[in-house]
This record gives C-alpha cells, structure tokens and sequence, in this order.
C-alpha cells in the first residue's frame, strides 16, 4: 500500500513544483545539485504566518548555496507521511516537515530511509528519536512573554484575549507566555485563554478564528494575541470590528491590519530552516536538537519603525528592559 501511495504522490508533486515561479528553479549550470525537499504545515504557503517563514529560509538556502528545491502542500493528515516518504525516496538529502504535527510522520519515514537527514520544526520530543532527525525547536514562551508585557501596558480594560489554533502542548506555550508577561506589567489583568479546535484544521479556520476571537471581546477584551496560522485572518477581522488591539505571530504580521496591530510576536522559522540547509549542505553532524530564543535571536516582537506606531515609547522602554533580562547568559 505505501509503494501505491509513494507512486500515486509522485504525480502531485510534480503539479506542486510547477507552481514555483522560474526565479526559484536554479538552472543546471548554477545548481549545486543538492537537493532539498519542504513539505508545508496546515495552511500552506500565504498564511502570512508560520508557513511563509519557513518559505522565506527556503528562499534564502536556493540564494546562497543554490540548492534545487521541491515543495508540497498536504491536504490531509493521510498525505503528511507520503508527501515525506516521496522526497525520501526520490533521494533529497534533505527533507524538512514544518510542524509539530509531523512528528510521527517524520519518525516512520526517518526510520524507513536512515541515509537521508530529516529536519522538523517544532518536531514534539520524546524518547526514541531517530538519529537522522533534527528538531528545530523554539522558546516561544519567551517572546510570547514579551508581547504579553507589552498588552499589559497597552489595555484599558485590563482584560487580554489569547485565541489559539490547534489545543496542544505547544500553542499552550505560547497563551501561557502571553499570561505570564501580562501579569508582569499589569498584576490586576485578566487573561482569557481560548482555542479554536483540537485538530490540526483549527490552523486554517478564520471563520471560527473570528468568532472565538469576537467572544473575547465580548467580555472585555481590548488587546487580543493569535496563535494560529491562517485563523488569525479572523482573529484581525474581529479586532478591527470591535475596536481592540491585535497581535500577530510568528512573522511581524502589521500588514494585515495596520490599523489594529499593535505588534507581533516574531518567531525566525526562517532562519531556522535556512540553518538547517545550510548545515545539511556542508556535511556537518545531525544535532538532534536546535533550540532557539531571544538569546540566539529565534523569537523577538517587533518594537522598531513605522510597525509598532501603536506602541508608546514608554511601553517599549519597559519591554525592552524585560528582554534585556532574557538575553542574559543562563547559568
């Protein structure tokens, strides 16, 4: 049954690749023949969030090593695993999965193919993971922290919504980060946590996202932090029409509603996937896990130009005194 599969996903990876702009497929002569292959998260390329950061990484690899590249975009859980197993089998020496729910799916295929190096952002560690696996992992909590002190300082009503995609240990970093940093700057907040589901569909669901996020406001809510993909699209619109504050994630996510963003939490899938190429590229040893926060530069939020016109200068001065304080060397 997996051979029927692998074969019947190499003629939709096909399709998936001719959707690359020209700009993206180095020729013959300037390709340096190593091959990497991306398989997106739930939302897929244009979530203006947490797939597109990984593109960008992506983007950056194909500039500066010239790698011949090959994405995909699952449609259902079923797809995750063969989307995998075809790059594997195809002979990529590099295989990247962003998300945590690729876990399982990375450590079937990771087993199957021990020749080929795997890479999984936010990959959910446990006991018995493959030695050819490396997990981008990240300390969300600290920048969630920093935007949860930054709301802190903003709300009026000193009541903060956290909408949340998929119920799972990791988004639960992020609401509990956001509490944490609230509570620093303003000890009298209420805090309400909320998720939009408990699959990973819940990534992608800007109706239910706004309807979450509209409940929030509902109750007093006037400061609002997403974290989840595509559903925060909903998450703006209930922002916008009910007068409260967004925050974004991920990437600075301003453009997608200037009038109420009053900033992001930024969280460098990027560089991490460039990071992974790169290593992958030059032969180096698998590291079986990268860990990156505000000390290593893989969460900030955005505080500087014309982005963070909502923020009042003493609003970032106390920010940025927190952050000093979590870009101090750990003992």
């Amino acid at each position: 049954m997996k051979l029927q599969a692998v074969a019947a996903m190499a003629a939709a990876l096909a399709v998936a690749t001719s959707f690359l702009p020209a700009r993206h497929a180095p020729s013959a002569e300037t390709s340096s023949g190593f091959r990497v292959g991306l398989v997106f998260d739930v939302g897929g390329r244009g979530d203006k969030s947490f797939n597109d950061a990984a593109w960008a990484g992506l983007e950056e690899a194909q500039k500066d090593f010239a790698v011949q590249t090959r994405v995909y975009e699952p449609t259902s859980a079923e797809e995750r695993e063969t989307a995998l197993r075809m790059l594997a089998a195809s002979g990529f020496e590099l295989v990247i999965a962003v998300g945590f729910v690729f876990t399982s799916d990375v450590d079937a295929v990771a087993h199957d193919y021990p020749a080929v190096r795997f890479a999984c952002v936010d990959y959910a560690l446990h006991d018995g993971t493959p030695p050819n696996v490396e997990a981008l992992e990240f300390r969300e909590e600290e920048g969630s922290f920093l935007v949860g002190a930054a709301a802190g300082l903003v709300s009026k009503s000193k009541v903060l919504g956290f909408v949340g995609g998929m119920k799972s240990p990791l988004i639960a970093r992020f609401a509990e980060g956001f509490e944490r940093g609230a509570k620093a700057t303003c000890a009298e907040c209420t805090v309400r946590s909320s998720y939009v589901g408990a699959t990973p569909e819940a990534f992608r669901d800007p109706v239910r996202g706004k309807i979450v996020a509209a409940s929030h406001i509902a109750l007093g809510a006037d400061v609002l932090y997403h974290a989840s993909g595509a559903t925060g699209r909903g998450v703006f619109e209930a922002a916008r029409e009910g007068r409260a504050f967004a925050i974004g994630v991920d990437r600075d996510q301003f453009d997608e509603a200037p009038e109420v963003m009053l900033t992001s939490m930024v969280k460098r899938v990027d560089i991490a996937v460039a990071d992974a190429i790169r290593s992958a590229y030059r032969h180096e040893p698998v590291r079986p896990v990268v860990a990156l926060g505000i000390a290593e530069g893989g969460v900030d939020w955005v505080h500087e130009g014309p982005h963070a016109v909502h923020l009042p200068p003493s609003v970032i001065a106390r920010v940025q005194e927190l952050a000093r304080g979590l870009r101090a060397p750990k003992p």
